[in-house]
């Protein structure tokens, strides 16, 4: 099927990452603000099948080591194909994309990063052409209901800008089609393994209230994709009893997850960060990390570009996040999932978060109560926890009040004795003035809860 591809193409190279130093080109990325990958469904008569085309520059013409801004389009036709599917064939430019030899795909939609490495492009792997005809015959292989494909790539840097915008408002509309909808109405939700590659133990849970985490995948494209690929990694998930509504936890959820994680995860509450949290891959949008000191949520997303209030950064949160593991605190999630009514449902919803980038928040503000909108600061209003914790008291955020109802002994007490799962952070997750990132030191917390306002660590010089 590929003998004429000078590359290998194959599950085997799924997962494979390629570092900047072994890169021969970096195609979208986070340096570039312009990128998207989009599925259209047309009639039969609207697309030449097999036709491939780049608008601007090839890959011989792009600067070894650069990164450039990129549009994939392609356009798909069949009788069985209808707009449902969209989103789900899109998805799996991910999947078919990884499958090649030294070529690896990060994210979905607006958040794409494509990398070629240097020696797959020396092999020969040096046109966009290639990358086409592997999509191409993965897609008419492995989804045969899609009887004509027609693909576009585009670096062309004013056709890429031109289509982004195009394609923010239709990613919009598909959106706003499962909002209204509720979990109680359906029987079933979806399961999707697509990111199993990277994660897995991972296993997306999408439901009418709560989107898979990469944004891309919602209960209706579930549906259609379960309909016409019954086979494939998107599958039905009966609920079964619902063991608790306000976490969101069902019976038949956790058997699928437990299947499907082999034992590793048995139990995922959806709409919580605690306890069992929904796992999360590496494609997420966006993380809700939580505020020890402030008793609060953070949310950040994949754009953002500089620290947190807290100090780190999101590729920091993400690596805190993502593996398919249940960790207490992190929840990864996805923009569309920020808009929903059960929105960390079990943790206090919006009047526990307490910081966002103004990004975010100018995206999902009007789906927020609108008491909270402006109690939650933003990275134009504070730096640190110091004046997040100002901007609280002077705004009258609701968590103030969660700290007044604490009773002012518990913080004094430390039992002895408390069951608590191991915290066990990676240097340089915590920044500490003083220590340089990178010393390699590491902080274990074993059944301990802790309360202080300052943690000073200094060098033992032999007193």
């Amino acid at each position: 099927m590929f003998e004429d591809i000078p590359v290998g193409v194959g599950i085997i190279y799924e997962g494979e990452r390629i570092r900047g130093r072994q890169m021969q080109v970096e195609l979208g990325g986070p340096r570039e603000r312009y990128k998207f990958e989009l599925v259209q469904a047309r009639k039969l008569d609207e697309i030449e099948d097999g036709k491939i085309e780049i608008i601007g520059p090839d890959l011989p013409e792009l600067k070894p080591g650069t990164n450039h801004p990129f549009g994939i389009l392609i356009e798909v036709a069949g009788k069985e194909i209808e707009k449902d599917l969209e989103g789900v064939i899109e998805r799996r430019i991910h999947e078919y994309t990884n499958f090649i030899e030294g070529f690896m795909h990060l994210n979905q939609r607006y958040d794409i990063q494509l990398r070629l490495s240097k020696k797959s492009y020396e092999k020969g792997f040096n046109s966009l052409r290639l990358l086409g005809e592997v999509l191409k015959r993965l897609f008419k292989s492995e989804m045969p209901f899609i009887e004509k494909i027609q693909i576009t790539f585009m670096t062309d840097p004013d056709k890429v800008k031109e289509w982004y915008e195009k394609a923010m408002e239709i990613y919009e509309a598909r959106d706003a089609r499962a909002r209204g909808m509720s979990d109680d109405d359906v029987d079933v939700f979806y399961g999707c393994s697509l990111c199993q590659s990277f994660a897995p133990t991972h296993l997306c849970v999408i439901t009418p209230q709560r989107y898979a985490n990469c944004g891309a995948i919602s209960w209706f494209d579930g549906r259609a994709t379960a309909k016409v690929d019954p086979k494939g990694p998107v599958f039905e998930i009966p609920k079964g009893e619902c063991i608790d509504p306000v976490k969101g936890e069902y019976e038949g959820v956790n058997k699928v997850i437990r299947d499907k994680s082999l034992g590793e995860i048995e139990r995922v509450q959806l709409y919580t960060a605690f306890g069992y949290p929904h796992t999360s891959c590496g494609c997420f949008e966006g993380c809700a990390f939580y505020i020890p000191e402030l008793d609060g949520f953070g949310v950040v997303h994949r754009n953002f570009k500089g620290e947190t209030v807290n100090g780190l950064t999101f590729v920091t949160i993400s690596d805190l996040t993502a593996g398919g593991r249940q960790v207490d605190g992190f929840h990864g999630l996805s923009i569309e999932y920020m808009r929903s009514p059960k929105f960390l449902q079990a943790d206090g919803g919006w009047n526990r978060v307490v910081w966002m980038p103004q990004e975010v928040k100018e995206r999902v503000k009007e789906f927020m109560p609108p008491e909270i909108v402006d109690k939650i600061a933003t990275e134009n209003d504070v730096s640190n926890l110091d004046e997040l914790r100002e901007f609280l008291k002077e705004k009258g955020h609701p968590i103030v009040e969660r700290w007044a109802e604490a009773p002012a002994e518990e913080a004094a007490e430390a039992p002895a004795e408390v069951t608590a799962p191991t915290l066990e952070l990676p240097a340089g997750a915590i920044p500490i003035q003083g220590i340089p990132a990178g010393m390699g030191f590491r902080i274990i917390l074993k059944n301990a809860k802790i309360t202080a306002e300052k943690l000073i660590i200094k060098a033992d010089r032999g007193k």
